[in-house]
Parts: C-alpha cells; structure tokens; sequence
C-alpha cells in the first residue's frame, strides 16, 4: 500500500516530557513529509496520533480518558486514530483489548514507519513496536518545531540503569547514543532556521558518548556552542550517580550553557534510594550539590521528588525534607509514587492516605523555599527569553530565564523568540513578574 498521505489531515496530542514533546515534533514532520497537512484538532483531522507517556499511573489514566473523548467522536465523524510512545510500547497488544475502537498502536523506534503503519491501519489494526539497538535518525528533515527558536535536540535515548520505580528501560529500551557528527548537524540546522536556545535531550543525558570518538556529554556541550547563532544551550535529564566533574568544568568555561540544572533526587533518605537502586546515597547527592554550588555560583537546581515509595517511612520522608531545606531548589516535580508494569519495586506498602498527606506536606515546603528563591530576583535586571502570551491574560508576555524561570511581563511589543531585558517588579512562588526595559 502507497505510504503517501497527501490531501490528509493530521492532528497530534501530547502527553509527557520533553521527550515526548521532540517524539511529537518527530511524528508530525515524518507524516508531513509523507504529504498530510496539519489539523487545528482532533475535530477535522483525518488522523490524530496521541503520543504517551507511561511513566507514572496518572499519566495512564489521563490517556484512556483522552481515548474515550476520541472514540465518542470518532463515532460521529470516522479517522483514523493511533497510539505512540511510550504507553504502546509498554502495553502493545493490550492497548487494542482494552480500547478496540484504536487503529494502530506505533512505539518510540517506529516513528519512521508511521505513512507505511497507517496505510495499513486502513484495512485493519497494526501493532509496531520492535526495539533497535542502532540509532533511528529523523533530523531537522524530519521535525516540525512548534517554536522556532527553541530546539530539542535528542542526543541519546533509553536508559540502563533499572531504578526499581521506573518504566523508561521497559518503554524506551536500553541507552544508544547518537553520532556527533548527526546532533552538530541538527544544531546547525536549527540555528540557521532562527532558534537562539538548543536543549539536549536524553533520558540519562549525562550518560551521552559518540559512538565513534566515545566524547561525553562535556566535550558535546564544548561542539554544540561553537554553533553560529546558538546562544544557551540546556540539557535534560541527568543521573547524580554519572554526573562528573568533567560536566561541572564544562558548565562552568561555556557562558553559553544556562546556569539550570534539573538533577533527579528523588528520595533524600539513603535506605529508600538503595530500594531504589539509584546508585547514590544522601551524601554524594549533597556533596554533589556543594560542588555544583561552588563551580557555578548562579546555578539553580530543579529536581524530581516521590513520596510514598515501598518501605518509606516517617523518618525517610523527614530526611526528604531537610534536604530540600538544605539545597533550596528553585523547583521540584514531585509526585505520590505508583506501580508501574514491569518494575522491581516491592509491594505498595504505604497507605495512599499517607502518600497524600506527605505530598502536601513536601508541597508547601517547596513552595515556602521557592518564594524566598523568587522574590530575591526582584528589583533585577534579567535577560528573558520570550515565549509568548502570558497565561495571566491582558497585554502580559511570557518567557524564561537563562535559570529556566518563568516571568510574566509587560513589553510594547510581542517578544516571542526575541531576548529582552526585563526589570522584576515582584515574584510568586512559581514566577517572576517584571516590566521589558530598553
């Protein structure tokens, strides 16, 4: 059957990380090369692809109840509809048992076969989701970027370190690494295109070494900034366990890598990271932290946080606590922890009562230490890269610092992917507010 999709009309959702996010831009530059144009939503699309994540059991849910919004509408106007990434890769089969009304299910190593897989699904049901230890290469050729002047830019996939908590070594499968010589390309590519910030991608980024020269992820910060036109550059995410101070003296010599570091932690309890297997203890992640400190003065410190793993006692999560009191970072995604297929982690001993109770608790501590962090900005004078409306509403504007802090503004003209000096006026606990100068 002809791969061509030419007169059709394409619509993708995401759920997930920027992982996902690049997997989407991915999917709908493979399809419009295949000849489809792209669909204001789901509503006039003769297909619509929603890209997954499987990560955390919430993220599941939010999918099937997508999927059921979709097949009430799929009931009333006929398209096609798929399932990619991560959840397809995880649950394959069992995707079509569960929800029938789907027509093609296409994991995270098949996005270049998606005009054939949906040639097919016209006829019938297609499952495609085989694992490759080679790198797949998509490039710029193949991405549709929804902001121009921001590019992710992946650099490895997979992830060999089997955390007991984690799906991603089941879902994206075992590290592989991209060439050099294909990530310089794609940087150099993007620039020429507009984009002023590049983010390297990866789910253990900090474990990136080329195939061919076994150069790390220190020696791909150093090629990447020798990029025309590239002026921060930002990676995501890192292992404490592999992060070296190679990386740390890397960051520190390149104005151009952003002082923001999003830097896994956790659980601040070294019994519970064992049960983890996470490779750390408490102390190396603080002594990681004061060298990070000590290197890069301005460095802010985002980080991930689960309560309510098996075991974790009062103690445990009190230990979490203080070490959020000690490092003070600038921002967390925490989370209640839930099974996931496939994981080692032991029964799920910890009452859910409790794990909300300790979320909330860990929650208006962050927010406590974040609003310090924040209104210590106020009254300075910041380069803001901007993004576009703010979500506040009125002739308000939005963008991020070279820290990866929000700030809405006030500016006379749109400022979406231009840099502007913007004066902080005040600050929340999640942004920064402020007034464009100059």
């Amino acid at each position: 059957m002809s791969a061509s999709l030419a007169g059709l009309k394409v619509f993708v959702r995401t759920f997930g990380c920027q992982m996902n996010e690049n997997d989407s831009e991915h999917i709908a530059g493979v399809l419009a090369g295949a000849g489809a144009a792209k669909a204001g939503g789901p509503e006039d699309a003769d297909i619509v692809v929603v890209n997954t994540c499987a990560v955390r059991q919430k993220s599941e849910e939010k999918l099937y109840s997508y999927l059921g919004r979709l097949s009430r509408l799929k009931k009333k106007r006929p398209f096609l509809l798929g399932v990619a990434g991560c959840v397809s890769q995880v649950r394959g089969n069992g995707l079509l048992d569960r929800a029938p009304f789907i027509d093609f299910v296409a994991g995270p190593d098949n996005y270049l076969e998606l005009p054939e897989i949906i040639g097919r699904a016209a006829e019938s049901p297609v499952v495609r989701t085989d694992f490759g230890r080679e790198w797949k290469e998509i490039g710029a050729a193949g991405t549709v970027r929804e902001t121009p002047w921001s590019a992710f830019v992946p650099v490895m996939e997979g992830c060999d370190n089997y955390c007991a908590y984690c799906v991603v070594p089941f879902s994206r499968g075992r590290e592989k690494y991209r060439p050099l010589p294909l990530i310089l390309a794609e940087v150099r590519a993007a620039a020429a295109a507009g984009a002023l910030e590049v983010q390297l991608l990866g789910q253990n980024v900090n474990s990136y070494r080329d195939p061919e020269s076994g150069l790390g992820l220190a020696g791909l910060l150093e090629a990447v900034s020798e990029a025309q036109g590239v002026e921060w550059i930002r990676f995501i995410t890192s292992h404490p366990k592999s992060f070296g101070d190679d990386i740390i003296r890397a960051m520190a010599a390149n104005p151009r890598v952003c002082p923001s570091l999003h830097l896994p932690l956790q659980s601040g309890s070294t019994r519970v990271l064992e049960r983890m297997n996470r490779g750390y203890t408490r102390e190396n992640y603080l002594a990681l932290a004061r060298r990070l400190r000590e290197s890069l003065p301005s460095l802010l410190l985002m980080t991930d946080v689960i309560v309510g793993f098996p075991g974790e006692t009062e103690e445990d999560f009190e230990l979490t606590c203080s070490l959020l009191r000690e490092v003070r970072f600038a921002g967390i995604f925490s989370f209640r922890y839930s099974p996931r297929p496939l994981t080692a982690a032991g029964p799920d001993d910890v009452p859910l009562e409790v794990k909300r109770r300790r979320l909330v608790a860990l929650q208006t501590l962050q927010r406590a230490i974040q609003t310090g962090i924040f209104r210590s900005f106020v009254g300075q004078d910041l380069r803001v890269l901007g993004s576009g409306p703010s979500p506040k509403g009125g002739n308000r504007h939005s963008g991020r610092t070279a820290g990866n802090l929000v700030v809405n503004f006030d500016a006379p003209a749109d400022p979406a992917g231009r840099f502007v000096t913007v004066r902080i006026t005040g600050s929340g606990p999640y942004s920064l507010h402020g007034e464009a100068i100059g």
